[in-house]
């Protein structure tokens, strides 16, 4: 693997959402979307991704705050089993990063982020018809109702890193 390609993991809601989000940005050259777990009391799956990106584009500190702002990072809902709230790290130093990078976000968040930073433990992928869900019909309702909104926030307020290829069809739209 290239030294400037890394990996990590998220997950916060469905993960076709998440997907979608991670996809739609520069320097994020794969994203895989299934069932992701990290280690002991959090050693059970639940809906995410594992990407790579390329260090060179895109540093781990803009994607976590990609992922807070796109996802209920503050939300303890019913649903967290499902879709629990976190960044999972491939080794100790991105573990560090990923907690000073919440710890900085903190700050511009009303409620505590309550999104945990783990170590990965195993991944199993999605079926192949659920794979690149959004990217394969964005005119799905439920792309358009959930999916949508979380892009457009990254135009609004990531719009350095957003891939301007992948978002044409939502900035042409005049609600972003």
């Amino acid at each position: 693997m290239d030294t400037t390609i890394k990996k990590a993991g998220f997950g916060g809601g469905c993960h076709w959402c998440t997907e979608a989000v991670f996809a739609s940005l520069k320097g994020v050259v794969s994203v895989a979307q299934g069932w992701i777990a990290g280690s002991g009391e959090n050693d059970s799956f639940s809906e995410g991704v594992v990407i790579e990106y390329d260090t060179q584009t895109i540093n781990l500190q803009t994607l976590i705050a990609v992922h807070l702002y796109t996802h209920s990072a503050t939300s303890l809902h019913s649903m967290r089993g499902k879709y629990r709230s976190a960044i999972y790290t491939f080794n100790d130093e991105d573990i560090a990063l990923g907690e000073s990078a919440i710890a900085e976000l903190q700050n511009n968040f009303e409620d505590a982020i309550i999104t945990k930073v783990l170590p990965f433990s195993e991944f199993t992928l999605s079926k192949e018809e659920q794979l690149n869900y959004y990217y394969s019909d964005t005119q799905r309702p439920f792309c358009e109702t959930y999916i949508n909104p979380k892009l457009r926030v990254i135009l609004k307020q990531f719009a350095d890193v957003a891939d301007d290829a992948k978002l044409q069809h939502l900035k042409s739209m005049r609600y972003i």
